[in-house]
C-alpha cells in the first residue's frame, strides 16, 4: 500500500524533530556554563571501541559454516580494519576501510 503525499510529509517531519530533538538534548542538558560529568566522559572514550569489538563478534558469527568463500572476506576485513585502527588510530577510517574493503571483497573477488 503506497503512501500518500501528506503520509511521507509527516513522516519526514517526525523523523526531522526526533533528530534534532536527540542532537539538541546534550547541549540543553549540558550547557557551556556546565561541566560534563566523568561518567558521560568515560562512556564517550570507551563505548567506541566496545561497539566496534561487539560488531566484530557478530559478523564473525557464521565461520562455522567453513565456506571459504564466506570466512575469508570477512577475516581480510577484520584484519584491515584492525590494522588501520592501530597504526592511525582514528575509528571512522577503520571502519570505513573495514566496510569499504569487504564490500569490495564480496563483490569482485569472493563471487
Amino acid at each position: 500500500m503506497p503512501l500518500s503525499v501528506n503520509q511521507t510529509i509527516i513522516i519526514v517531519l517526525v523523523a526531522a524533530v526526533c533528530t534534532f530533538a536527540t542532537r539538541l538534548f546534550p547541549f540543553a542538558l549540558f550547557g557551556a556554563s556546565k561541566e560534563m560529568p566523568k561518567f558521560i566522559k568515560y562512556l564517550g572514550d570507551i563505548l567506541p571501541v566496545a561497539i566496534i569489538g561487539i560488531l566484530i563478534v557478530y559478523c564473525s558469527s557464521d565461520f562455522t559454516t567453513g565456506d571459504i568463500n564466506v570466512i575469508a572476506p570477512k577475516a581480510i576485513a577484520i584484519l584491515a580494519t584492525a590494522l588501520i585502527h592501530l597504526w592511525k588510530r582514528n575509528t571512522l577510517l577503520s571502519i570505513a576501510v573495514g566496510t569499504i574493503g569487504y564490500m569490495l571483497l564480496i563483490h569482485f573477488v569472493f563471487v
